[in-house]
């Protein structure tokens, strides 16, 4: 298995619980740990426009960060990944090599396409991550993430 493939099928897998994740947080929860912390749909929205930049910079060639407006509800966050999510794998699947194996420019630099898509797949499990930890004191209960949750035995 190449690289592209490799990562393709930890994208995938990764989205599918991500996307449990985000279905556990409550509608209209503003919790955040800490008065400097984003809250749980703060987050989710995040890593929604996150994914959305990657995909897109690696198709362009170019990293451009301008997120849509958070929506108000989290169902309509929870939509939108779902959304999003159903169209990635063709996209990946249909990005070139040279894309792949090629050069990003990221914010003013220029950076290797693939070690990137590797780290913002890292930098969404740990905003995911996040988000489990707020999940208990939102009143929600945490999926099985890599093996059984004390709530998902």
């Amino acid at each position: 298995m190449d690289e592209k493939s490799l990562f393709m099928n930890f994208w995938t897998n990764e989205s599918k619980t991500t996307r449990n994740v985000l279905a556990r947080i409550p509608e209209g929860s503003d919790y955040r740990p800490d008065p400097k912390s984003r809250t749980a749909h703060e987050i989710a929205w995040q890593i929604m426009c996150e994914e959305k930049m990657l995909i897109e910079a690696l198709e362009s060639g170019k990293a451009e960060w301008a997120p849509p407006p958070m929506p108000t509800k989290m169902e309509e966050v929870l939509e939108a990944y779902e959304k999003q999510s159903a169209g990635m794998a063709a996209r990946w699947d249909a990005l070139p090599a040279a894309r792949w194996d090629g050069m990003l420019e990221f914010f003013g630099s220029e950076r290797p396409a693939s070690p990137m898509a590797w780290s913002f797949l890292f930098d969404i499990v740990h905003h995911r991550g996040q988000i489990t930890t707020y999940l208990r004191p939102m009143g929600s209960t945490v999926p099985q993430i890599y093996g059984p949750s004390g709530d998902e035995p």
